[in-house]
């Protein structure tokens, strides 16, 4: 069993990727301590951890994202080291700024770099000085609708807004023209200073049916940066990923190989440590451009680990301890294809409506090539104050095929009730012809939703319509 220096672990979050952490930290022989709000007292990561602390009432503003009552935590338990997983503080430069002050190690980059990656219009600046494809829009953000009248029509229309500070598709519309970007522009800024209390937005070129292909990199302490490859994860719903999949089918040899040196060129401009993702968009014609970085582990992790057999957060925190990168060349050429499917708390029929209550029954799916990264038991109670991810499904295979066939059997195994879920959505995405020919594209899922949600009888006599 490896070990890292560190004394105790404290695990900010909560949900799957608090136990996805819990794990890792069993991996390394490290003691872990799991905060947990009032809410998630039964959650089973509490369940599981040796330790647990809590850390205020359910609200995230008094609890997950209550920075001194997280700090507490981890002092008064005697941890050195914070993980903080993925949304909720991850990528909050105060709290990294605050853990270096009391000599807890925070386990990602340093404070500057995440408040520079952060901000989507500084990565932006980062990324052109380092010579990294960018689409073409603002250097900064637009100061008002006059201002941003003329920079889309230097672009082109159709632009797309987006928040500054932004991240889950929130501030972000698509004006198409004058009279479009007029309506939406103070939509975007006002949605921008809602969710991130930053109303700043910049624009881009909006590019018609892309895929969305992101590279992962880790980087030590040492200057030794390297791309663990990528993932394609076009399958989104309002901006929000659905289903994704390493490696990336559609990129040529060439295309891909220059994608992962120009990830590695900007982590090296940003001065990054840890591990990281720098997401690109990539036309028809197999041009990418770069969209911006997330200083964090992603929810997508473990389609990567599945192809290359590398456990992203174990490195995670070995990396924060100062441990050089060991990795292997030859480990980073992918072996097989793997898929992940997020099952959410949502009734797909009514708009994908977030929905909670008590899980009555809960079956996991298993056989060969299936991995379930979830916190769910059967008469867990969802609670209503957080995101509605349940788990995520992933599936491995010697190639595409074979992974979407073990993901129509794991998704077909998978039993949930009590509340609504998305399996039986996802299984019809996964069963498509069209998902199944890799005929993807960002847009995919909102062009064919009407389809993707009717009901058996419905597709049926869509199916057999005459065209």
């Amino acid at each position: 069993m490896a070990q890292v220096a560190f004394r105790k672990l404290l695990i900010a979050n909560r949900g799957e990727i608090a136990l996805r952490i819990l794990r890792a930290c069993r991996d390394l022989g490290l003691p872990a301590v799991v905060a947990y709000s009032e809410a998630d007292r039964n959650s089973l990561p509490v369940q599981l951890a040796q330790e647990a602390v809590c850390v205020g009432p359910a609200a995230v503003s008094r609890s997950y994202n209550n920075i001194p009552a997280i700090i507490s935590a981890a002092l008064v338990t005697g941890c050195d080291a914070l993980h903080p997983g993925y949304g909720f503080l991850a990528e909050n430069a105060y709290l990294a700024d605050i853990c270096q002050q009391v000599g807890v190690t925070f386990i990602g980059p340093r404070p500057e770099v995440i408040e520079r990656m952060g901000n989507k219009a500084a990565a932006r600046k980062v990324m052109k000085e380092a010579g990294v494809p960018l689409i073409p829009g603002t250097d900064g953000p637009v100061e008002n609708l006059g201002v941003a009248r003329q920079a889309a029509r230097r672009i082109g229309y159709p632009v797309i807004i987006k928040a500054v500070a932004g991240g889950g598709g929130r501030g972000m519309r698509v004006a198409r023209d004058d009279a479009e970007l007029t309506r939406s522009l103070p939509v975007a800024q006002a949605e921008a200073d809602a969710a991130f209390g930053d109303g700043d937005v910049y624009l881009e070129r909006y590019l018609d049916r892309p895929r969305h292909i992101e590279v992962q990199i880790l980087a030590d302490q040492h200057h030794h940066v390297l791309a663990i490859g990528e993932r394609d994860c076009s399958l989104q719903r309002r901006h929000q990923k659905v289903i994704e999949e390493a490696p990336a089918l559609n990129l040529s040899r060439r295309t891909r190989e220059a994608l992962l040196r120009a990830a590695v060129k900007g982590a090296k401009a940003a001065h990054y440590t840890n591990a990281g993702t720098l997401e690109f968009l990539v036309d028809p014609d197999g041009h990418f451009y770069f969209m911006e970085m997330n200083p964090r582990i992603q929810v997508e992790h473990p389609v990567t680990e599945m192809v290359t057999g590398i456990d992203l957060v174990t490195w995670q925190i070995r990396i924060a301890a100062g441990e050089r990168l060991t990795i292997d060349e030859r480990d980073l050429v992918p072996r097989g294809h793997a898929i992940e499917c997020r099952i959410t708390a949502e009734d797909a029929s009514a708009d994908f409506t977030p929905a909670a209550g008590t899980v009555e029954t809960y079956a996991a799916p298993g056989g060969p090539g299936v991995r379930v990264d979830s916190h769910l038991y059967a008469s867990y109670d969802i609670p209503p104050h957080y995101d509605s991810l349940l788990g995520k499904v992933i599936t491995w295979g010697r190639d595409r095929t074979e992974a979407a066939d073990r993901m129509e059997r794991a998704l077909a195994e998978t039993i949930i009730t009590g509340v609504p879920q998305t399996v039986p959505f996802l299984r019809r995405v996964i069963a498509d012809e069209a998902y199944r020919r890799n005929e993807l594209y960002t847009g995919f899922i909102a062009d064919n939703l009407e389809r993707l949600t009717a009901s058996g009888e419905a597709r049926d006599a869509a199916d057999d319509a005459p065209t």
